[in-house]
């Protein structure tokens, strides 16, 4: 090869290596603008939404599509440093349901908390903070963990692993997470501010309509479900329950469920849990609102997460603390986001009008009582003051002119009528000291339920029998002998149902002079010679246990008479 052609291929050679190189930076160049064009994309996709939870789950898909990520994820950090949420991408659902449990915030992740700086490894498992994965969790190799700040505050941590190429994150891959974080902070702070801005606005409507409804008087039950409706609104809860404690307060009823399977029948075994033995009972007792991320944290079963599968669950005690009504339990699907201190004192401060519509329940009620006790004491006054005394003015009137009937007839007419007046004379006294006794309302006095028991049997006997009550039942008769005369009375009924074929029975109750006599007379067949005495032995019985005796006749007319009289002291 001559010289000249030796010179001439020189110089094309270094044109062609410059060109080469060129290229090269041209496309990197081009890649750089690419990926500067997709970040800048990523930022406005992530700020386009405020609701948080989409906003976090957006995050994480764009980190993954940026730097070419296999999985991704984003943990939310706790009070306590530990992840209190875990959102996964990548991973399928098979995946997912193979793995143990989410990580809770130790090993590298942990190290992300403990120290919130970038992170990058070309293997996980070559770091000595390393502590391996959850049973079921797939093998993963290079990892970038990129922390978010939203304010001084940091928020989570972004992890991303296994990049598609199978080589390990760059220090491009580094800055571009990071300026995703930035731009992550700036949204969920975004969400954070609109989120707050949404619960006080339905606060503030929430506050107003339940207003309205105590102040229109509104019944207390449509008041507690709609308290309980807004405050799932208020804190996105998935499902909430009111409880409240039974009758013997060692339980919690709940009264009320509102969410997705509310037009279900509430289990019996849901429907009441014991105070002290459970995670609503805990928030009773305390009258502080309480919260966990998971229902098997607290070492006590939460009763709302017995209805359906929970995660965050909280209890809000309806009233202040010394004086709490009831509970209010919400709970979130699992992989929520938990309930914040924020949303439990909002909650709280809202309920508190469920422990004044109680109150004004209440009053309510107790009013209403009253207002019942005073009628039926001015209905007793005119009975006393008026009824029975012109009635007794007539008995006397008959009384003196019996005398001055000649005729028989006449005068046994008379006499009969002065005794039927004198009867119910009697009566109206015993109904005087009916009304003048009060009763409490969750458990009928003794009239009540002999009345009770007269008029079940009229649906067997085809006629109702007749009933007549003479003096202060309610006041006279102990409680011991009162369940042996209603015991009585309806043995003596069963017999009339089941041999008397009576058409017509006539029931008498009497607390006169220190004794109680029960009367049951009927127009039947009588008392059989050879007929089983079980049942009238088992009266005589009672009847002798309290120094009392049992009378049993037929009367020439037809029928059986039964009397049962025992002492009163």
């Amino acid at each position: 090869m001559s010289r000249t052609e030796s010179g001439g291929l020189l110089p094309h050679l270094r044109l062609d290596e410059l060109l080469t190189e060129l290229q090269s930076r041209l496309e990197a160049v081009l890649a750089t603008r690419d990926r500067v064009h997709a970040l800048l994309d990523a930022v406005v996709s992530v700020g386009s939404d405020l609701d948080l939870e989409t906003v976090l789950r957006r995050i994480v898909e764009t980190a993954t599509t940026l730097v070419d990520a296999s999985y991704g994820a984003l943990g939310a950090i706790g009070e306590q440093n530990t992840l209190v949420q875990f959102i996964p991408i990548g991973l399928s659902e098979e995946e997912i349901a193979r793995i143990e449990h989410w990580p809770h915030g130790l090993g590298l992740l942990g190290l992300l908390i403990k120290e919130p700086r970038p992170l990058r490894l070309a293997h996980i498992s070559d770091h000595p903070e390393s502590y391996g994965f959850p049973p079921g969790h797939p093998p993963m190799g290079s990892f970038l963990g990129v922390p978010i700040r939203v304010r001084e505050e940091v928020f989570g941590n972004l992890y991303l692993t296994e990049k598609r190429d199978g080589g390990a994150f760059d220090e491009e891959d580094e800055a571009i997470v990071i300026a995703l974080a930035t731009a992550a902070g700036v949204a969920i702070e975004n969400a954070r501010l609109y989120e707050e801005s949404r619960r006080r606005e339905v606060w503030l409507q929430a506050s107003s309509e339940v207003t309205t409804s105590l102040l229109s008087g509104a019944d207390p039950q449509r008041v507690l479900t709609l308290i309980a409706r807004r405050a799932r609104q208020m804190a996105g809860a998935d499902m909430v329950a009111v409880l409240l404690p039974d009758e013997s307060g060692d339980h919690l009823k709940v009264i009320i469920a509102d969410g997705p399977k509310d037009d279900e029948e509430i289990p019996g075994d849901w429907a009441r849990v014991p105070v002290g033995t459970s995670f609503e009972g805990q928030a009773l007792t305390s009258g502080q609102p309480l919260m966990v991320t998971a229902p098997t944290e607290t070492g006590t079963p939460a009763a709302i997460a017995e209805h359906m599968s929970l995660g965050p669950v909280a209890a809000v005690p309806i009233g202040a603390e010394g004086a709490v009504r009831g509970v209010l339990s919400l709970g979130k699907t699992p992989g929520r986001i938990p309930f914040n201190q924020a949303e439990l004192l909002t909650l709280h401060a809202f309920v508190g009008q469920a422990a004044i519509a109680l109150e004004l329940a209440e009053s309510r009620m107790d009013a209403e009582r009253l207002g019942l006790l005073e009628d039926r004491d001015r209905i007793a006054r005119d009975l006393h003051d008026v009824v029975i005394q012109r009635l007794f003015a007539v008995a006397m009137t008959l009384m003196s002119t019996v005398r001055l009937v000649e005729r028989p007839e006449a005068s046994s007419r008379l006499q009969n009528a002065i005794d039927e007046l004198d009867a119910t004379i009697r009566q109206i006294r015993s109904t005087i000291f009916a009304l003048q006794t009060p009763q409490d309302d969750t458990e009928a006095g003794i009239r009540g339920k002999i009345v009770e028991l007269v008029e079940g049997a009229r649906g067997h006997l085809g006629f109702m029998p007749g009933l007549q009550m003479e003096g202060r039942l309610e006041h006279d008769i102990p409680a011991p002998v009162a369940e042996h005369l209603l015991a009585v009375l309806r043995e003596a009924l069963s017999n009339v149902v089941r041999h008397a074929r009576a058409t017509k029975a006539d029931v008498s109750v009497e607390a006169r002079g220190g004794r109680l006599t029960l009367t049951v007379a009927d127009n039947g067949a009588g008392m059989p010679q050879d007929g089983r005495r079980s049942g009238l032995r088992n009266l005589a019985e009672r009847a002798e246990r309290l120094g009392g005796s049992l009378d049993i006749t037929s009367p020439p007319e037809g029928g059986t008479h039964l009397e049962w009289s025992v002492p009163l002291t």
